[in-house]
C-alpha cells in the first residue's frame, strides 16, 4: 500500500505556511470510546506530570466544575493542581457566544481565570472568521526529560458537561440544556483518540502555531476587548518553552494530522489562505472507497459533502454507505429546529437518489429507549483508512471553523477474511477494522470480546446484519414494545420531512448561519476545497 494513495501529499495539503509534517510514521493510536473512558485516562496521565512537563490544550467549551470521575477531580482542579506542581499549563479556549444563546462564554471565561490564578495561562481566543468558532479538542502532554512518555489526545470530546457518559448511555449527571427529547441527562456517544509517537510533535506544533499567532485575541470584537481590559484579562500570550524533539517511534500506525482553518483577514501566518486538509483528506479517502464507508457524525449536513458520497456510490456499484447520526437535533424550537433539519434532509436525500438500496442511515438509543445524542466524528473506509476528529461532515467544519482530525493507516494487515475487502491490494488493516467492530459490537449488543464478529467482517454481510438488527428493533417498537426487546440499539433514521414553506424559510438561515462557507472566493467559484 502506497501511503500517497490514501494520505495527502505535501502538494495536496496546499499550505506551505505551516511547519506541520505531511504525515508521521511509527505511532500508536488508541480509540477511547465514550467520555468516561477519556476523562479517566486524562486524569491518570495529568496526575503523573511533574514540574517542567508541558500541558497544552485547546477546546471549544470548558466547564470548570465538570467532574472527570464520579468523585472528581473537576477539570479546573485537575489542571490547576498540575500548574501548582510546576507543570507548564497553557490553553486556548474559544471565547464563545453568550450563554443566553445556549453557548458558554461565562464557563470558558471562568476556566481561563481559575487556571491563570493557579499559575497556568489560558487565553480566550476569538481569532476566527465572523460567526465562526475554534472547535479543536486537543490535549498535548510532553515530558522533556522522558519523551517516550509523551502523549496527546484529539477527537470530539470537550472538557465540559454532558460528555462523561459510558457504554450504558445513561447520560452525564452534569448535563447541558438540550432538546427535551433526550431527557434530563442526555445520553451521549463520543470518541477521542490517544496517540503516542512522533505525531505528538505534530500536534504540539498545531498548538504552538495558534499560540504564537500575532493577531490580537479579540481584534474583531472591540466590546470584548474593552471588557477584557476592565477585568484585567491576559491578552498577550507569554513565550512557550522550547519545543522538545519528537518522541521516538513506538508503533505501527501512520498518522496524518488534518485541519480546517478558514480564510481570514488578517491572515493566519500558519495558514495564509486557510487550510482545508480535513475536506481534502476525506475527499481522497472516499474516492478510493469500493465496499463500505462507515460514518458516525453529529450533523451529516451539506449537499457539497453529500455529493462526494453520492459520486462514489454511483461510480462503484458494490459500495455501501452506513451512517449513525442523532435522532433529533440538539436544539428545539420553532426558529432553531428547521435550519437544523433541512441540511440533513437535503444531504440524505442526495445520497439516496444516487443509490437507494446502498445508503443506510441509523440513529441510536439506550436500552430504555431514550435517544442517544451522537457527537462522535468517525469515518472508516473499507477497513483500511480511519479518522477520528472534531470535524463534522458539513461545510462549516470543512471550511469555516478551526478543526482537527487524525487519519490513521495501520501497517499491520488484518488476517480475518476478507483480507482485502476493497480488492485494491491494500488489505484490511487492524486499526480501522477494530475501530469499526468495536463500535458495531456496542451498537448491536454483540460480545465485546469479538466472539460474534463473523457476520460483521465482509462488508455485504455486515450491512445485512446491522440493517436486520435495526429493523427488528423498529418492529418491536411499532408493535407496542411487547415481548423481549431485540438486541441492539440502532433504529432506521427517519427524519421528519419539513413542509415546503418551512424549508424555504429555513434554507437561508441554514446556509448563512448554521453551515456557512469559509473558503476563498476562487475556491467557492471553482467548487473545490
Amino acid at each position: 500500500m502506497a501511503m500517497r494513495d490514501w494520505f495527502l501529499t505535501a502538494q495536496e495539503r496546499a499550505n506551505p505556511g505551516s511547519e506541520l509534517p505531511v504525515w508521521a510514521t511509527g505511532n500508536l493510536a488508541e480509540p477511547l470510546i465514550h467520555g468516561a473512558a477519556y476523562f479517566d485516562r486524562l486524569v491518570r496521565e495529568v496526575a503523573a506530570l511533574k514540574a517542567g512537563d508541558h500541558l497544552f490544550f485547546t477546546d471549544w467549551r470548558g466547564d470548570p466544575d465538570q467532574r472527570m470521575r464520579p468523585d472528581g477531580p473537576t477539570v479546573v482542579q485537575l489542571f490547576a493542581q498540575a500548574a501548582q506542581r510546576g507543570v507548564i499549563v497553557k490553553g486556548l479556549i474559544w471565547r464563545s457566544h453568550l450563554d443566553a444563546l445556549s453557548y458558554s462564554e461565562a464557563e470558558n471565561r471562568d476556566l481561563s481565570e481559575a487556571l491563570c490564578a493557579a499559575g497556568g495561562e489560558v487565553l480566550l481566543d476569538q481569532r476566527v472568521r465572523r460567526g465562526g468558532s475554534h472547535h479543536q479538542k486537543l490535549v498535548v502532554l510532553r515530558h522533556p526529560d522522558d519523551p517516550a512518555r509523551d502523549l496527546a489526545f484529539a477527537g470530539g470530546i470537550d472538557l465540559c458537561h454532558s460528555r462523561r457518559d459510558d457504554a450504558e448511555h445513561r447520560g452525564d449527571p452534569q448535563s447541558v440544556a438540550m432538546s427535551p427529547k433526550y431527557g434530563p441527562h442526555p445520553p451521549w456517544h463520543d470518541v477521542q483518540l490517544a496517540v503516542r509517537g512522533p505525531v505528538v510533535g505534530a500536534l504540539d506544533t498545531t498548538f504552538r502555531e495558534r499560540w504564537t499567532d500575532p493577531m490580537p485575541l479579540d481584534a474583531e470584537n472591540p466590546l470584548a476587548y474593552l471588557r477584557d481590559r476592565l477585568r484585567g484579562a491576559d491578552l498577550s500570550p507569554d513565550p512557550l518553552p522550547d519545543q522538545p524533539a519528537d518522541p521516538p517511534p513506538c508503533g505501527p500506525h501512520q498518522i496524518q494530522v488534518l485541519r480546517t482553518y478558514p480564510a481570514v483577514r488578517p491572515r493566519y501566518p500558519f495558514a495564509p489562505d486557510g487550510e482545508r486538509t480535513v475536506a481534502r483528506g476525506y475527499t481522497k479517502a472516499v474516492r478510493r472507497a469500493r465496499r463500505l464507508i462507515y460514518l458516525e457524525d453529529q450533523y451529516l449536513w451539506s449537499t457539497e459533502v453529500a455529493d462526494l458520497f453520492a459520486r462514489a456510490l454511483r461510480e462503484h456499484p458494490e459500495l455501501h454507505l452506513v451512517a449513525v447520526v442523532p435522532r433529533h437535533p440538539d436544539v428545539d424550537g420553532r426558529l432553531a429546529l428547521p435550519p437544523n433539519m433541512v441540511g440533513r434532509e437535503q444531504a440524505i436525500s442526495l445520497c439516496h437518489r444516487a443509490a437507494p438500496d446502498r445508503v443506510h442511515i441509523f440513529d441510536l438509543e439506550n436500552h430504555e429507549g431514550t435517544p442517544v445524542y451522537v457527537h462522535a466524528k468517525v469515518c472508516v473506509v473499507d477497513d483500511v483508512w480511519a479518522s477520528v476528529g472534531s470535524d463534522n461532515f458539513n461545510r462549516r467544519s470543512w471550511t469555516h471553523d478551526s478543526e482537527l482530525s487524525c487519519a490513521v493507516l495501520d501497517e499491520t494487515r488484518d488476517e480475518r477474511v476478507p483480507t482485502d475487502p476493497a480488492g485494491l491490494g491494500d488489505g484490511a488493516r487492524v486499526f480501522a477494522r477494530d475501530l469499526r467492530l468495536r463500535l458495531w459490537r456496542e451498537h448491536l449488543d454483540r460480545d465485546p470480546g469479538g466472539g460474534d464478529d463473523l457476520d460483521l467482517l465482509d462488508p455485504a454481510d455486515a450491512v445485512a446484519a446491522i440493517t436486520d438488527a435495526a429493523e427488528a428493533l423498529e418492529r418491536w417498537h411499532s408493535a407496542g414494545r411487547t415481548g423481549p426487546r431485540p438486541p441492539g440499539r440502532l433504529r432506521p433514521h427517519r427524519p421528519e420531512r419539513l413542509p415546503w414553506r418551512t424549508r424555504l424559510r429555513a434554507l437561508p438561515a441554514y446556509r448563512l448561519v448554521y453551515d456557512p462557507d469559509g473558503r476563498p472566493l476562487r475556491a467557492r467559484r471553482a467548487g473545490t476545497w
